[in-house]
């Protein structure tokens, strides 16, 4: 087979989650659903930290960030994906792969370095509340910030840049519902060794050094809470905690069962399901997780509702 240079390939084809007719219908709506409460749900969060003076805390500075992060990666994804169920139209540009794959891969980033972010501020806020506020300054908190987007655009222009200089000979069908890494791999005739190599390498530096935040986090915040002697104190002190360490394992369980693999062990048709995880249910779970376990959100709630 000659190789199909980048340069000559136009567009892919989007397999999609299945090719079962009887089953398109049920999975618009299903996803449609979602995709709506994924939307009302973390533009709710961000107006309501808006709105509400008592939610001006850099712990929800942060939240605000991860319900934006949570809506930009499900509108990378989903919007055109309930246009490939209903219709016949399952292709996707050359530049608008490239572009999927690098929005998917900096929203990603963003959000597995967030919820390392959203652990430090927990372990001040409950081991070193006197120094809080001089540690979690505004100038702190917007580096934080900042610091997250940057470091997952270079991640997403490293992975965008090799993986579309290959060359692609096998098909332009990619199994798959939106352009992700593995299954574009599966398409290259080029030799992706190396880019496997380095994908490891980043994953693996990118989330488990996150974790190891959290991780060390959360070992000095626990006994620190079961020291609390108020009742009500602790109590506060669990719901955000409990709120934060939901939406970190729901996160982080998919992606490494989907990254930390030898390639040999990538069966598309397994990785679609997991995908599906963290691309469509935690985004729309997360303003859940946070509204329904969190005791100061849902004040603000019923302060908002009462207006």
């Amino acid at each position: 087979i000659t190789p199909v240079n980048h340069t000559d390939l136009h567009e892919f084809v989007l397999l999609g989650l299945t090719t079962r007719p009887d089953l398109l219908v049920p999975l618009f709506l299903a996803f449609l659903a979602m995709y709506l409460v994924t939307l009302l749900g973390n533009f709710g969060i961000i107006i309501l930290i808006r709105m509400d003076l008592h939610l001006h805390t850099p712990m929800y500075y942060f939240l605000g960030h991860l319900a934006f992060v949570d809506v930009c990666y499900s509108s990378i994804i989903l919007p055109k994906m309930l246009v490939q169920v209903l219709t016949e139209e399952k292709t996707i540009s050359f530049s608008g792969c490239a572009a999927q794959l690098c929005c998917f891969v900096v929203f990603g980033v963003t959000e597995c370095l967030l919820l390392a972010v959203m652990a430090y501020d927990r372990y001040v806020a409950i081991c070193k509340p006197l120094l809080y506020p001089a540690i979690m300054s505004g100038w702190t908190c917007r580096w934080l910030v900042a610091g997250s987007y940057a470091i997952s655009i270079l991640h997403a222009v490293t992975h965008t840049t090799f993986i579309f200089t290959f060359s692609f000979c096998r098909s332009n069908v990619i199994n798959h519902y939106f352009c992700d890494i593995a299954p574009l791999l599966a398409l290259s005739c080029s030799d992706t060794h190396t880019y496997e190599v380095v994908v490891l390498a980043l994953v693996s530096i990118n989330c488990l050094s996150t974790m190891t935040i959290i991780f060390v986090s959360y070992t000095y915040i626990l006994p620190t809470v079961l020291r609390i002697r108020s009742p009500e104190g602790r109590r506060k002190a669990f719901s955000t905690c409990a709120s934060h360490l939901t939406v970190v394992t729901m996160f982080y369980g998919a992606i490494l069962f989907m990254y930390l693999r030898p390639s040999s062990t990538y069966a598309l048709d397994e990785n679609k399901t997991a995908t599906l995880f963290y691309t469509i249910m935690t985004p729309t779970l997360n303003p859940l997780v946070y509204s329904l376990r969190n005791s100061e959100v849902k004040a603000a709630l019923r302060r908002a509702v009462g207006r």
